[in-house]
This record gives structure tokens, sequence and C-alpha cells, in this order.
């Protein structure tokens, strides 16, 4: 008997990193899963690569784009009859800078893939869950959500929001059945990170990408950046019954990195 045996989860940007570890623990505990990404055919080798055979699907759609996420919610439902399990992966950055050089664009695109995508996925997912009285809704946020670090202050501010968005809706589905809790990871060296951390790595003033992971690395009590494994760990203890009490949460996931 698995842990999930029975569930079904869907997860934002699930294809790879984070959110693929996600869907390899719940598969390995007996759950359907639907990843969610924004290419077809990452989206088709990460299935095969997983090789759940019919108990895993893809849906393809943009995280920032209200219509894909909330179809991704539709998509589970109608593919596996229902949903137990929410998770709301994905996140980043494109062209981060300091709030003086900021653009218009790079603050919309971080509140739209950060916060509007977990209340726009939140808000479908829960609407099925509540008249259920059952689910289990996880959002990846970021150490970032309690720690402001110059040259990204629009993924801080988005992943602070997202933190008091969760303990909201804690409070408002609490007598239902329903757990609402957000992960907090450290660095992980994700193929996000490592296609913007050049960028971010000038935008908070260090000297390239490796001087952004050495300073990650040095603020935690590992010394290193954090594995999506052990994100993926966390999540399936969420989503399992052994979390049935543990709501409005915050959980970090960064070897040591939080101060509180």
């Amino acid at each position: 008997m698995g842990k999930l045996d029975g569930k079904v989860a869907c997860i934002t940007g699930g294809t790879r990193s984070i959110g693929r570890a996600m869907a390899e623990a719940f598969i390995a505990e007996g759950a359907k899963v639907v990843v969610n990404g924004r290419n077809a055919e990452k989206g088709a080798e990460c299935l095969a690569e997983m090789g759940a055979g019919d108990n895993a699907d893809f849906y393809a759609g943009d995280a920032a784009k209200q219509d894909a996420v909330e179809g991704l919610i539709d998509f589970t439902i109608e593919r596996y009859g229902q949903l137990d399990i929410c998770c709301l992966n994905s996140g980043g950055v494109l062209n981060t800078a300091p709030v003086a050089q900021m653009s218009d664009e790079e603050w919309q695109l971080e509140i739209d893939w950060n916060l509007n995508h977990v209340f726009w996925g939140m808000r479908r997912a829960l609407q099925h869950m509540i008249p259920r009285e059952s689910g289990r809704v996880i959002v990846t946020s970021s150490v970032e959500g309690k720690l402001g670090k110059p040259g990204i202050p629009g993924y801080s501010a988005t992943k602070h929001a997202v933190n008091g968005l969760v303990k909201a809706a804690a409070q408002e589905v609490g007598t239902l059945g329903i757990t609402v809790n957000a992960i907090l990871p450290g660095l992980i060296e994700t193929d996000i990170v490592r296609d913007t951390g050049p960028d971010s790595a000038v935008a908070m003033g260090l000297d390239g990408y490796d001087a952004l992971i050495e300073m990650f690395s040095a603020e935690s009590a590992i010394k290193r950046p954090n594995k999506v494994e052990e994100v993926g760990a966390v999540a399936l203890f969420l989503a399992s019954d052994a979390a049935r009490n543990m709501t409005g949460n915050m959980f970090p996931v960064d070897g040591g990195t939080m101060p509180y």
C-alpha cells in the first residue's frame, strides 16, 4: 500500500526540477499525476522517463496565464475524476533588476507567474475540494518569501505575498479536511536558475553565476545547494494523511538558511 493510493495530483512546472521530483515521489506512493509545462516535447519526454503509464499525463500551458492554470485543474479532474493534491510549483524571474531599474513588463510577469498563478490555481482547486471536504494545496514559495535580497525585489515581494495567501486560505478551509501549506526551498540549481542565474547575479551585484551559488550556499548550515529530491520528500509528507493537521505553515527546505 502506497501513502497516496487512490489520490490524484496536479503540478504546475512539473516536467523538470522541483515539480518533477514531486511527481516522481507521488507516483512512487500510488498517486496518479498530471504534470504541466510550456513545452509539449519536454512533456512527452518527462512522461516517457517517468514510465508511469496511465498513472501520469501532461497538460501544456504557461503557468503565468490564467487559462492555462485553470485548464490544468479542469483537465486533471476530467482525466482522473477528482483532484486531491494541487501543487502550485512553477515560478521564477526572467529579467530581474533592482527596483530603480525594474521594467513594468518584468514586474507584471513576476506577479503573474509567482503570485497570480498560485491564486488562480488555488481558487480553482478549492472550488473542487470544498464540496468533497478533502484536499491538499501545496505551494512552492522560497526562502525569499521571508528574506529580502538586492536585485530580486519582484521575486521577494511575490513570494512574501504567496506566504500570506497560504495562511489566509488555510484559515478559510481549515475545518473542511483541506490543508494549505507552502514549501520554502533554499537555492537549488534548477534549469530556471541555470538559465537566469548569470543575469540575476549581475542584478544582485555579484561576480557571475558561481558567486551566486557560493553566496547562497554560504548562508546555509549545510554549505551546499539543496536538492530537488529533498523538496519532493517534504511535498510527499504534506500530501499524506500524516500531515492532516498541518496547515497554514511555511516549511523551509533550505539547509538551515532560515533565521526563523
